[in-house]
């Protein structure tokens, strides 16, 4: 088990660093939200999802229902289920380990185990297992640090943390920047943008309540998406003459 350990902490090692960071600044947020510390740890421990965890407590700061956000949340984390139905026959036969890593799958252990080579003398699930179970535990350690680094800075200073949730904006423009810079598809986040902004018109004009704001924008968009002409295989495939 120790090669097992050895290899996940390996592939680990860059997740480290980004989860520590982004991890530090939902706990400076959560800090600065004023909610209690226990609320860290409990929602890195038994929800884990990074971006969800960045939405549900702007949501719960705005008292926003709790239908809208269970249904907010969904659509933010609908794509695992396309991460999921890819990884079925990788998870297959990993025994103990496959309730853990349906639950533990993230955009970075999805990507670490799409992509890796296990060796054959390996135990493959183990090796999936350690993957999701550092790459969790560094988003726990992260957000439970930043929770008391901002227990700490209310403290000792008068230093604010307001602001500090832009963390999160910060974080899809990059992811956003970085897909349409690889796929050259421009349509999708435009999409996105006029939904968004159209949600945010319709609720300066009283129409929309402002918790229904980023629930709005998200349904929109993603029927709208939905609605586009997809290319054929052949015309995927540049076999179409």
């Amino acid at each position: 088990m120790k090669s097992e350990i050895k290899l996940a902490l390996k592939v680990t090692s860059p997740v480290l660093f980004g989860y520590i960071a982004l991890g530090i600044a939902f706990g400076l947020m959560v800090a600065e939200k004023g909610y209690p510390f226990w609320m860290t740890p409990l929602m890195s421990i038994f929800m884990f999802t990074g971006a969800g965890q960045y939405v549900a407590i702007g949501l719960f700061a705005a008292g926003t229902p709790l239908a809208a956000i269970i249904i907010t949340e969904a659509f933010v984390s609908i794509r695992h289920i396309v991460y999921g139905l890819s990884l079925i026959s990788k998870y297959s036969d990993t025994g103990k380990w496959k309730p853990y890593l349906i639950f533990g799958l993230s955009d970075e252990t999805y990507a670490i185990c799409s992509s890796i080579n296990i060796p054959d003398d390996m135990n493959k699930a183990d090796v999936f297992g350690f993957i999701s179970l550092f790459d969790q535990s560094y988003w726990v350690i992260g957000t439970i640090a930043g929770h008391l680094l901002g227990l700490l800075l209310q403290n000792l200073t008068d230093i604010s943390l307001q602001g500090i949730d832009f963390a999160l904006t910060a974080l899809f423009a990059v992811i956003l920047t970085e897909q349409i810079m690889n796929s050259k598809k421009f349509i999708p986040p435009l999409i996105g943008g006029t939904c968004t902004i159209a949600a945010i018109l319709l609720w300066k004009t009283g129409i929309l309540p402002d918790s229904s704001i980023l629930l709005a924008a998200l349904a929109a968009g993603v029927a709208l998406i939905a609605l586009l002409p997809h290319p054929s295989k052949k015309e995927n495939t540049g076999t179409e003459k």
